[in-house]
Order: C-alpha cells, then structure tokens, then sequence
C-alpha cells in the first residue's frame, strides 16, 4: 500500500537527445553524459537506484543490482521548459504550444508594456544569457531606472531589476501586470519571468533566490488537483507553486537553492502526511546548466547524491521516491538554453521490486498516472507502471 509520493525533480538534468531533438537544435545533447564525460562525476547512490542502467544513457557503469526501478520518459508536450516539463510530469501535455520570439519581441507589445506598467522605458530586447545581459546592460540600468526585458529560446518574458532600483515587490507587481498583457492569444508567451539582481558593478552582479515565476494558466487538470481534490496534502516544495500558479496545492514552502529545498524536504518526509511531497531543485538549471558550469553541475549532483541515504532513511513503509527531471540542459554544449530530451525515472520505496527496467515511457505523464494509480485516485494521461514495480 502507497499512501504517500515523494516526487523529486532535479530541474534540468536530461539524460539523451529525443528523437525531435533536431526540431528544438538539441541534437546531440545528453546532459548527464556531458557531465560524465567532463568530470570525474561519483554519483553512487543513483548509481544503485539503478541511473546508469538506464537504456541507452551513454555511461558504461551498470549496477549490477539496483536496489530501485528505473527507466526514462519522452516528452509529448511542445516545448522544453519548466513549465511544460512539470505540467506533463502531473499529467497535463500542452498541445499547442506556446510562442517563442527568437529574436526580439515586437515594438507593438513593449509599447503595450510600457503603456501598462507605467515605466519610463526598458532596455535590452533582446535573446541571451542572463548573466550576460546583466553584465552589458546592469549598470545602465542603475542609472536609468529602466528594467531590463530580455527572452531566450522559450517562451519567456524575462524582466531584470536591480533590488535597490526596482524593489522586488514592485517589480512582482509589474510582472503581474506583465502577465496580464501576455495572455493576449496575439503574444501566446508561456512564462513572466521576475530576475532581481544584486551587486554595484558589471563583474559581481548576481540573480537572487527572489526571482518568480508568473505562469500562464492555460494548462488543464493536473495531478495535483485531482490529489487535493480527495483531501490529501499536496506539498509543493521550491517553485513547483509558481509553476502551478498555486493550483491544487495545500501547502506551499520556498527555498534558497537546492540545499535548502533539500533539507525541507526531509524535514516534510518527516512529518505525517498523505498524498504528495513535490520538490523542484532549481540550481541545476539555473546556477549550472544556464551557465555551461559543468563542475557546479557535477558538485550540485554529488551533494544531492549523498542525501539520498538521508531522504530514504526517513520514508516510511508506505511511500515511494521518485526522482526526476523535467528537461535537459546540457552544460557541456555551446547552448545556453533547454534541451530537449528524455527524463529519468527511479522509483524506491519499501513495497518497491528492486532491479525493474520500466523502459522508456512513452511520455512523463506516465509518473503522475503511477502515482495516482498507487493512491487509487482517478488517472488522467499517461500510462501507470504500478503493477511493474509494485510488490
């Protein structure tokens, strides 16, 4: 019997290109196996969940008898993000996609932006890396007062302030109004994002923790709703909140990076609950994979590696452990952006069989009809592995 799922997403840790890869100009990328390749990577304890025996990973380390199930999953959603990552995992896949502006977003919706939010005027416009457009335009910045928008190659609406020139609530509120704007079926833009920064000059400014993420809510029913629905607890951990909108979500926890979401969510595994523990580790994707930071990648990693006794440690009988990922970011390419691959999947849990290859699943929603088939709730897309895994 599964009274509780414990669902871990290490955002952005792909582990191979998908078959559409090319559509995306993903070919080739394999985030695990680039950190692999480049560091001398030691993650033992997902190496006995059964992460290299995963098929076709790319990494001749198989363990002989893993004490987890494993596979991997495609995604069946348009697009590469978080967002959309997140909604299929729940068993939401997103159709139609949403609108990506390769280049720069038009004149006609920084006017209406403009207009709206009352600022004075913006700079930037333009796609790039965060960190770099910070170096170029900060200071500029500083001096003018004028955010700074920029885009990238998803769907996002990224504004960047400085928290001493913009305070970080008055810029929340000028990325709801943003969100407002952006609803428009003209724009189709999945994702505001808010990027406050720190730092008096171009070489030491840094993006805090108090960035949000203001979503479209498009999406449909998730697994989320359907767990709260049947009065269980669905803990959201880091920014599955914003990711969700705060849809279905009984309690809502924010965190500091990955250590912090780490340890909150031992401290939630702790406590007595039923129903759902739903954590995003962020500084995969933000700090590493963004930044083509192939060491902190594999540093990030290895820490998390090791608190995988603890986490497993405090489960009870009747939970299950499932770590994941959302979408690629390979650190070792020239991209700076997602990629489009598959996600793995490892399953432990004491009512779990050990050493069970669930193959490739056809998409991430698979693992919120697991779940929901395990806490004998009503499915919604995907396939349930359950009777695979289940002892």
């Amino acid at each position: 019997m599964i009274n509780r799922a414990i669902v871990i997403v290490l955002d952005g840790f792909g582990v191979g290109e998908l078959p559409d890869a090319n559509i995306y100009g993903d070919e080739g990328s394999n985030t695990i196996k680039g950190i692999y390749n480049n560091t001398k990577l030691n993650l033992q304890n997902m190496r006995k969940l059964g992460l290299y025996n995963i098929s076709e990973i790319g990494i001749n380390e198989k363990e002989d008898n893993p004490i987890g199930a494993y596979g991997k999953a495609m995604e069946k959603s348009v697009g590469k993000n978080s967002p959309v990552g997140h909604w299929e995992i729940s068993g939401f896949i997103l159709k139609n996609g949403f609108k990506t502006y390769p280049s720069a977003f038009p004149q006609e919706l920084i006017d209406d932006f403009i207009k709206a939010t009352g600022v004075k005027g913006i700079l930037c416009n333009k796609v790039g890396s965060g960190t770099e457009i910070l170096k170029k335009f900060g200071e500029e910045h500083i001096k003018t007062g004028y955010p700074i928008i920029y885009t990238s190659a998803d769907s996002v609406f990224q504004i960047a302030a400085h928290e001493k020139v913009i305070p970080v609530e008055e810029l929340y509120k000028i990325c709801k109004i943003t969100r407002k704007i952006l609803d428009n079926p003209k724009y189709n833009i999945g994702t505001v994002i808010a990027r406050p920064f720190i730092g008096d000059k171009a070489e030491n400014f840094t993006r805090t923790y108090n960035r949000k993420d203001f979503e479209s809510e498009t999406f449909g029913k998730t697994m989320l709703d359907e767990i709260s629905e049947n009065k269980k607890d669905v803990i959201a951990i880091g920014k599955i909140e914003d990711l969700f909108v705060g849809r279905g979500i009984t309690k809502k926890i924010r965190t500091n990076g990955n250590e912090d979401g780490i340890e909150k969510t031992i401290e939630e595994i702790k406590k007595k609950s039923e129903g759902l523990i739903f954590t995003n580790l962020v500084d995969f994707d933000m700090l590493y994979g963004h930044r083509n930071d192939i060491e902190g990648y594999a540093k990030a990693l290895e820490y998390f590696d090791n608190k995988i006794p603890e986490i497993i440690s405090n489960m009870k009988d009747t939970d299950i452990l499932i770590i994941t990922a959302d979408h690629g970011n390979d650190p070792s390419t020239p991209s700076t952006d997602h990629s489009r691959e598959y996600i793995p999947i490892l399953v432990y849990g004491k009512n779990i069989k050990q050493n069970i290859n669930i193959g490739i699943r056809n998409t991430y929603a698979d693992i919120s009809a697991t779940i929901l088939d395990m806490l004998e709730m009503q499915q919604l897309e995907g396939t349930s592995f359950k009777n695979d895994i289940i002892k």
